[in-house]
């Protein structure tokens, strides 16, 4: 009896980032694993689009500080042609309003670029089966962000009946 290997799809990912060392380096990275495929890389996001136009990638790394088109004009122009292309914001800023901005137009991960290299390509294999992510640094940022409040648990449960609907048995 022979034994089949589960054939694993190798996936196709586009790279937009203006500094040439950072794309080579994402690149290289990404390339060492043989289950993903960098596919087109480009240094604007007008041309970005085209490369994905062509390319059809699984996942995108959209830089957001790009010149001329920024990353979260992309993002908006690529969601409309292309709902299923995941998109990975990828920057080095952490700033609250910019978190929002880019999970706001589309992308479906938010990722600083001093990521380990194995865990980018973790995350890319996992955006691209639909999980949402964001860099545990800027989660962090957000949830200090959240009013505080001295009622740390859950609100009491109401004992009486005062004020209360009565449920049907269906209900």
């Amino acid at each position: 009896m022979a034994i089949l290997e589960e054939k694993t799809e190798v996936l196709k990912v586009v790279i937009i980032e203006d500094f040439k060392l950072t794309r080579v380096g994402l690149r290289c990275a990404l390339n060492t694993n043989e289950d993903i495929n960098v596919v087109g890389e480009c240094e604007d996001a007008i041309e970005g689009l085209k490369v994905i136009e062509r390319t059809r990638p699984n996942v995108v790394l959209m830089d957001l500080g790009l010149p001329g088109m920024n990353g979260i004009e992309a993002t908006l122009k690529l969601r409309e042609t292309y709902k299923d292309i995941k998109i990975i914001a990828l920057t080095s800023h952490d700033r609250e309003e910019e978190v929002v901005a880019a999970l706001s137009s589309g992308a479906n991960a938010y990722c600083l670029k001093d990521i380990d290299p194995q865990k980018l390509a973790d995350v890319v294999r996992d955006v691209s089966k639909g999980v949402c992510w964001i860099d545990p640094v800027v989660a962090q940022l957000a949830l200090n962000s959240l009013p505080k409040s001295d009622n740390v648990g859950f609100l009491p449960c109401k004992t009486s009946s005062e004020g209360m609907v009565p449920l049907t048995e269906r209900e």
